[in-house]
């Protein structure tokens, strides 16, 4: 799982909290909430030279048999963190054929979540409609605690679970 929020405790990293607890019996989850750990990209170091927390990067995405990221959206966009991390696999087949789940969670996101879901087919992801959740005014959707405390949207995430575990499943050899 990928958080694209930088922010500490931030809803997507409750949303993502929350997937864990929801799915234990199911997947064994690596999160990782550390986009800012990742150098800028650099095309010239991309393929002959990555830096050793790219590698470490790619690999873990590599190594995945599925992956979910769940982003806020920035200024209409993704975070650049995420779309940092995103760049740096571009040039590997890291995410081609993968099931990916899409989850943007912000005060609209609607643009972070078409933009998300282009740079995903770019790289070849695998996804479908019902593998990607756009959740909007997710401050009032979350409380502190990180409970989701909307009841539609508390329908809406175990309906995304749920077609994300089927897609899972019936990509996997």
């Amino acid at each position: 799982m990928i958080i694209g929020s930088a922010s500490r405790n931030s809803a997507n990293e409750k949303l993502v909290d929350n997937f864990a607890i929801l799915t234990k019996d199911i997947f064994n989850l690596l999160i990782f909430k550390d986009l800012k750990t990742l150098p800028h990209f650099d095309p010239e170091l991309s393929t002959d030279n990555p830096p050793k927390e790219v590698i470490e990067f790619r690999k873990n995405v590599e190594d995945a048999d599925g992956i979910i990221i769940c982003t806020p959206e920035y200024v209409f966009s993704i975070p650049s963190g995420l779309k940092n991390a995103i760049e740096w696999c571009v040039s590997t087949t890291a995410f081609s054929n993968k099931p990916i789940g899409l989850i943007t969670a912000s005060a609209d996101g609607q643009k972070g979540h078409e933009e998300l879901q282009l740079i995903m087919k770019t790289v070849m992801a695998k996804f479908t409609k019902e593998t990607t959740l756009l959740i909007q005014g997710i401050k009032g959707k979350v409380n502190e605690e990180g409970q989701i405390i909307n009841n539609k949207t508390k329908e809406d995430f175990i309906n995304f679970i749920n077609a994300f575990k089927n897609f899972f499943l019936e990509k996997q050899p």
